[in-house]
C-alpha cells in the first residue's frame, strides 16, 4: 500500500512541481521544504486527498519518500526534504475542535499568543546498554522522550535482549533538530460578548521554527495528537489534552484577510459606493442607538477607514490610523460609542484602562507555561489589534506608568520589550480611540485639557483629533433626546412580546453592520487614494493661514506640523469612505471642517479666544507662560530688595497688578509654581526661589 502511494506522489509531483523540485534540489539543504497546494492534490486525485485528511502520518511519509527518491533531484539526494502542504479549503476554529479530530489532518487559524525559544529536540536517540555496550537507536516522535524496552530492539546488533533501567543516554551520538511550541488563541472580533479566547498549544520542526511573532495572525495547517494527563502524583487521567503538530505555517498578511467578501457582498458594496449620500449615510449608521453626536461619529468613521500608511524611501514610516479620543461628562454614552465601534471594526478589541497595566496592553515577558517555564513574549491589546482599532475606555485612569508605554505604540506604532533578558519589537499597527472623564466631574474649558483628565501633555499631542462632550441643559435638546431614549426602550419592550415596532425604524441602521463591516475591509484592502492638486492646495492654504495667526512676539503658536499631517489621514480616509481613488477638494473642504471642530473645542486659549497648539501639547498657553516668566521677575527683584531668600507674598501680589495682571491670575499662578517647585514657601505669607 505504501509503495503504490509513493508512486503516486512520484507521478504528481512529476506532473505538477518538477521544477519546484528541482530548485529545492538544488538549494537544498539551505532550503529543505517543498510547499505544496492542497488544490493541487484534489485536482491529481480526489482520493489521495482525501486519504491525506483522513490519514496524514502514513501519507505524508509516502510524501517525503517520493520526494526524496525523486529522479527530478538534479542536486543530489535529499534526506531530510520536507512536503509542507497549504491551502486546505476549510479552516476549523480552536473551539471546533473535538476528539474525532485526533490524528487528522486539519487547519486552524488564530492569532499568536506566546512563542516559546527555539530548542533542539531529539529525533533519533542513542542508547548504551550498560551490560553488553551495545547502542540502540529509538526514533523519537511526540512529546514523550522515548527508551528502549529491550536492548537490541531496532537495532542491527542483536543485543543482549536485556530490559529494565540499564541504558545511558549517549546525547553526543543522538540526532537533533529544531523544535518550538506556539500557542494560539482565537480571534477576539469573533467572540460574542463574555466569551473567553481559548488557546491550542502548536508544536513547530525544523524549517519552520523562529518564523512567528507575538500577535501575529496565522493559518497553522498539522496533525492533531493527543497525550494523557497526569495527576503531580503520577496517576493517569482518562482525559486526554490535545496539541497541533504543525505541518506548515500561511501567515495572513493581507489586511482584514478573515473577513471574507462574495462576489454577493462585492455587489452590494458596488451599488453603495454608487450613492451620493453614502458619506451621511456611513455616519448615520454608527451607533443609531445613540442620538447627536455627529461630528464624533463622523471622527469615528473616519477612524475606522483609515489613512495610508507609508514607507519612505529614507526607511522611515509614516502612519496612516488615526487617533481619536473622546472627552467628557459622565453619563453620555461614550463607553457605548467605543464598543459599537469596536465591534463595527472588523479588527477590534475593547479595553477598559481602569482594569489594564502596560502589560495588558502593549506586551510583556511572562513565564513560559508551554513547558520548560522560560521567559517568553505575551502580546497585548495594542498588539493584538495589529491592523485595526483598538478601543480603550477610561483612558485617564491608567496608571502614568502604564500610559508612558502608549507613546511608542500610538506614533512609532511599534511595541518594545526589553524585560527578563527579552529585547524585541513587536508590530501595533492600530487605531486607538479613547474615552476619558474629567476627574472633577465636568469638563471646565477654562482648564487644560491634560489637568483635567491626568494624562500628560505629550501623549495628548499625538492624538489627531480630540473632542469634548458636555451635558449642558438645553429644553429643544433635552426633549429630543428624551423622545429618543424613550421611543427605543419602547420598541425594545415590544420586540420583547414579539411585536414589531415603528418607533425600530429610528435604530435601525441605513447599512448593516455586517455589510459596512465588509465595506470599511473592502475599502482598506483595495482603495489607496492620493490627494490631488486642489486638496493639496486647499490643505495647504488652511495650515498656512492658521501659521499665519501666530506670527509675532505676542501671538502663540496656532498648530504644530503634526496637524497637517493629521488633515492629509482624514483626508485619505475621507475619500476611501466613497470608495474614492482621489482625495477631493470637497474631501478636504469636510476634513477642515471637522479639524476645526475639534481644535475649537479643545486647543483654544479660553482667556484670549486665539488658538494655541501649547494648550494640549504642553499643558498650559503662551501667555500664562508670559504670565508666570513676569510673577518669577517679580519675586526675583523682591528677594533682591529684601535681602535673604524670600519675600512677602503680598508685595508679590501688588506688583503683578501693577504689570496688568489680575489678583486672582497672579494667585492662581503662584499656585501653580509652588506645586511643580519652582516657589517655596519657607513659612505662611512668604515666598521664595530654591
Amino acid at each position: 500500500m505504501e509503495d503504490a502511494s509513493i508512486d503516486r506522489w512520484m507521478e504528481f509531483l512529476r506532473k505538477y512541481y518538477e521544477e519546484d523540485v528541482r530548485r529545492l534540489s538544488v538549494y537544498y539543504p539551505d532550503e529543505m521544504s517543498l510547499n505544496v497546494n492542497f488544490q493541487d492534490i484534489e485536482r491529481f486525485d480526489p482520493s489521495l486527498a482525501y486519504e491525506l485528511i483522513e490519514n496524514p502520518t502514513e501519507i505524508l511519509h509516502a510524501a517525503e519518500e517520493a520526494l526524496r527518491k525523486s529522479d527530478l533531484s538534479t542536486g543530489g539526494e535529499m534526506p531530510d526534504a520536507h512536503i509542507r502542504v497549504t491551502k486546505l479549503p476549510k479552516k476549523l476554529p480552536i473551539r471546533s475542535i473535538r476528539g474525532q479530530h485526533i490524528n487528522k489532518f486539519i487547519a486552524v487559524e488564530g492569532l499568536v499568543r506566546t512563542v516559546a525559544d527555539v530548542r533542539p529536540k531529539v529525533r533519533v536517540a542513542h542508547f548504551e546498554c550498560m551490560k553488553c555496550h551495545v547502542v540502540n537507536k529509538v526514533i523519537q516522535q511526540g512529546l514523550i522522550f522515548r527508551e528502549p524496552r529491550t536492548c537490541g530492539e531496532g537495532t542491527e546488533d542483536e543485543g543482549c535482549k536485556s530490559s529494565g533501567k540499564i541504558f545511558r543516554f549517549l546525547k553526543d551520538k543522538s540526532a537533533y533538530i529544531d523544535a518550538q511550541r506556539i500557542r494560539i488563541q482565537e480571534y477576539p472580533e469573533n467572540l460574542r460578548g463574555g466569551e473567553q479566547p481559548q488557546t491550542l498549544d502548536i508544536e513547530v520542526e525544523e524549517d519552520i521554527t523562529g518564523m512567528v511573532m507575538p500577535g501575529d495572525r496565522i493559518i497553522i495547517n498539522g496533525i492533531l495528537r493527543s497525550y494523557q494527563r497526569r495527576s503531580k502524583t503520577g496517576v493517569r487521567s482518562p482525559v486526554f489534552e490535545i496539541y497541533l503538530e504543525g505541518i506548515s505555517i500561511e501567515r495572513e498578511e493581507q489586511e482584514f484577510d478573515e473577513l471574507k467578501i462574495t462576489k454577493e457582498d462585492e455587489e452590494e458594496i458596488n451599488k453603495l459606493k454608487n450613492d451620493p449620500d453614502i458619506y451621511d449615510k456611513i455616519i448615520s449608521s454608527i451607533a443609531p442607538s445613540i442620538f447627536g453626536y455627529e461630528n464624533i461619529k463622523e471622527a469615528m468613521a473616519l477612524q475606522l477607514f483609515s489613512g495610508v500608511a507609508k514607507d519612505l524611501p529614507d526607511g522611515g514610516r509614516i502612519r496612516g490610523d488615526i487617533h481619536t479620543l473622546v472627552v467628557g461628562d459622565p453619563g453620555i454614552a461614550k463607553s457605548q460609542l467605543l464598543r459599537y465601534a469596536a465591534k463595527l471594526a472588523p479588527r477590534g478589541i475593547y479595553t477598559s484602562g481602569k482594569s489594564t497595566t502596560s502589560a495588558g496592553l502593549t506586551a510583556t515577558a511572562v513565564r513560559d507555561e508551554l513547558g520548560d517555564g522560560k521567559w517568553t513574549l505575551e502580546a497585548g491589546a495594542l498588539v493584538l489589534a495589529d491592523k485595526g482599532l483598538a478601543a480603550v475606555d477610561e483612558i485617564d485612569k491608567m496608571d502614568k506608568k502604564d500610559q508612558s508605554a502608549l507613546h511608542e505604540a500610538m506614533e512609532q506604532q511599534t511595541v518594545s520589550v526589553a524585560k527578563a533578558g527579552i529585547i524585541a519589537t513587536l508590530k501595533s499597527r492600530c487605531a486607538l480611540l479613547g474615552a476619558a472623564n474629567p476627574k472633577y466631574g465636568r469638563f471646565d474649558r477654562y482648564e487644560p485639557i491634560s489637568v483635567q483628565i491626568e494624562m500628560s501633555p505629550t501623549l495628548l499631542s499625538r492624538f489627531d483629533l480630540i473632542f469634548t462632550l458636555t451635558d449642558d441643559p438645553d429644553e429643544v435638546l433635552d426633549t429630543k433626546i428624551a423622545e429618543h431614549i424613550l421611543k427605543s426602550h419602547h420598541a425594545g419592550e415590544l420586540k420583547a412580546r414579539g411585536v414589531d415596532s415603528e418607533d425600530d425604524l429610528a435604530n435601525v441602521p441605513q447599512i448593516s453592520p455586517d455589510l459596512l463591516r465588509k465595506y470599511i475591509a473592502y475599502a482598506r484592502r483595495n482603495i489607496f487614494p492620493v490627494m490631488t492638486t486642489e486638496a493639496q492646495e486647499k490643505f495647504k492654504q488652511f495650515y498656512v493661514d492658521l501659521r499665519s495667526q501666530g506670527i509675532g512676539s505676542d501671538a502663540p503658536v496656532p498648530v504644530t506640523a503634526r496637524q497637517l499631517e493629521a488633515l492629509v489621514r482624514l483626508g485619505e480616509a475621507c475619500a476611501r469612505m466613497r470608495l474614492s481613488e482621489e482625495v477631493t477638494e470637497e474631501d478636504a473642504s469636510r476634513i477642515i471642517k471637522v479639524v476645526k471642530d475639534s481644535l475649537l473645542q479643545v486647543g483654544v486659549d479660553p482667556e484670549t479666544g486665539r488658538l494655541d497648539a501649547d494648550w494640549i501639547a504642553v499643558g498650559t498657553t503662551k501667555t500664562r507662560r508670559d504670565r508666570a516668566k513676569i510673577i518669577r521677575d517679580i519675586v526675583r527683584g523682591l528677594i533682591k530688595e529684601h535681602g535673604g531668600d524670600a519675600c512677602p507674598i503680598e508685595e508679590v501680589y501688588e506688583r503683578a497688578e501693577s504689570s496688568g495682571i489680575e489678583r486672582q491670575r497672579a494667585e492662581e499662578i503662584v499656585e501653580g509654581l509652588l506645586r511643580d517647585g519652582t516657589f517655596f514657601s519657607p513659612k505662611h505669607g512668604m515666598i521664595g526661589l530654591p
